[in-house]
């Protein structure tokens, strides 16, 4: 970008001359964390959205009125429907709040001359500057295509979630794939003690349903929790190993340079769940305290 002042350098990540230039970005709207509900208007999104909801409200249906109900124990009956409703219901509020939380989303518009003078760039600094929303990038800050916004510390964009997973809401998603990930593992083995109960009493005193019905529906909670076991298991522990390694997956895959200071995985671990270490770490209407972690530069 051609500046005013020769010790002023800026590198556009596209290169193209014609997004380089201060004066053609119009001044920065007003912050979007400030007011109003952060949401982003996908098609897709909001139909994995609507699934994953409907997938999670359909196995508390089979729990609460298939598998549960015929049990001779009223104790069993009655913990095991607490526990399957409560990791449910985490489940839900870790998904809504992955949703509607401001991934970390830069200003946009904000490379003005203003905002490039007010950063007091000494010779030899370098800024990076988005040409698809005009935006001064801080450091590892991503683009993305369908949020149409640069994120802080992306992670990568997730349609069941509609939304990317970056430094603001992570904590979120990643509840939102361990109480997923529970809540299968504890339907499979409520779904294996129902089918036993069904073949001892021959299908006649295991549900209120229809054997027919009964048998689908338990093939049907069977699959479903079989595949998000797997599905959320291997996004649980890929996410672990993104936050202790303190390396995103865009960096991952990009194998873009270390440029940020080194920590050990119990301090990336607080910088993502909050300061200090508490119960608050697993509940999802707890927004994270992050304490001392480092603000990141847009000088690089």
């Amino acid at each position: 970008m051609k500046s005013s002042s020769s010790s002023h350098r800026t590198r556009d990540i596209e290169r193209r001359a014609g997004y380089l230039r201060p004066e053609h970005c119009a001044p920065p709207p007003p912050w979007a964390g400030s007011g109003g509900m952060w949401f982003i208007r996908d098609g897709c999104g909001i139909a994995c959205g609507v699934i994953t909801w409907m997938l999670v409200l359909y196995a508390q249906f089979v729990v609460a009125f298939v598998v549960l109900p015929p049990a001779n124990n009223l104790l069993y009956s009655l913990a095991n429907g607490a526990l399957f409703t409560g990791l449910a219901v985490l489940a839900l509020a870790s998904h809504a709040r992955a949703m509607c939380t401001d991934p970390g989303a830069v200003p946009k518009g904000n490379a003005t001359k203003e905002f490039i003078e007010s950063l007091h760039l000494k010779p030899g600094q370098v800024v990076y500057k988005c040409p698809k929303c005009c935006s001064i990038k801080p450091d590892r800050a991503h683009h993305c295509s369908v949020c149409k916004r640069c994120i802080k510390k992306m992670d990568h964009h997730c349609p069941w979630v509609n939304n990317c997973v970056g430094e603001n809401n992570q904590k979120y998603f990643v509840l939102f794939t361990m109480y997923i990930a529970l809540i299968s593992l504890h339907a499979l083995i409520l779904v294996a003690f129902h089918f036993l109960l069904c073949v001892e009493s021959d299908w006649t005193k295991c549900s209120n349903f229809s054997p027919p019905a009964t048998v689908i529906f338990l093939i049907l909670l069977c699959f479903e929790g079989l595949l998000f076991l797997l599905f959320t298991s291997v996004m649980f522990g890929t996410q672990v190993h993104s936050i202790c390694s303190d390396e995103t997956g865009i960096e991952q895959l990009k194998k873009e340079e270390r440029r940020w200071a080194k920590r050990s995985r119990w301090m990336n671990l607080k910088v993502v769940f909050g300061h200090p270490f508490s119960i608050s770490w697993l509940s999802p209407f707890a927004t994270p305290d992050h304490g001392k972690a480092d603000v990141y530069q847009y000088i690089v």
